[in-house]
């Protein structure tokens, strides 16, 4: 199965998905499937809120055609939507994994179902300690002014002339 779903085209999926949606879209049918499937052809399988929309709406697809009656003919393109969403979806999902997506709106993060994780910020802005703003200062709190440093004299050449190209202190 998995074998199947790697050798699928998730754009020419969206795009029969669209074309369908589209016909069925003058006739008594679902109107969210063709902005769902317009917003998958915008994002080109890079997003998780389509991956998310387009696995929610088969639902919505079940109920929307047990509450609806509709002509014979627009009832199997809806179905034939219906049916394709699966593996759409299923694709979707794993060019997602295959990226490095840990589907974060789903309140786990690939196979870290342990809780919060702890975050910390690049180049030394973490907190230090327990009273420690490490870097960050609030509006409230008074600015530690720090006089800069004097510069030192300037390294001198051993009167050795510089290299062609070669960088040179002023």
């Amino acid at each position: 199965m998995a074998e199947f779903l790697q050798r699928l085209d998730p754009s020419k999926l969206v795009l029969v998905e669209t074309v369908l949606s589209f016909a069925v879209s003058a006739f008594d049918a679902p109107s969210y499937n063709l902005p769902i499937f317009l917003f998958g052809i915008y994002t080109q399988e890079n997003s998780e809120a389509f991956t998310a929309l387009l696995g929610g709406s088969m639902v919505y697809d079940i109920v929307w055609m047990a509450k609806h009656s509709q002509h014979w003919f627009v009832h199997i393109i809806s179905i034939l939507l219906l049916l394709i969403k699966i593996p759409a979806t299923l694709v979707f999902v794993v060019a997602l994994q295959q990226r490095g997506t840990q589907f974060s709106s789903l309140g786990f993060h690939g196979s870290d179902l342990g809780g919060a994780t702890v975050w910390s910020m690049p180049g030394g802005f973490t907190s230090a300690g327990s009273n420690s703003r490490g870097g960050y200062q609030t509006v409230d709190e008074s600015a530690e002014v720090q006089t800069p440093k004097p510069l030192g004299s300037s390294p001198t050449n051993n009167g050795q002339p510089a290299a062609p190209g070669a960088y040179q202190s002023v």
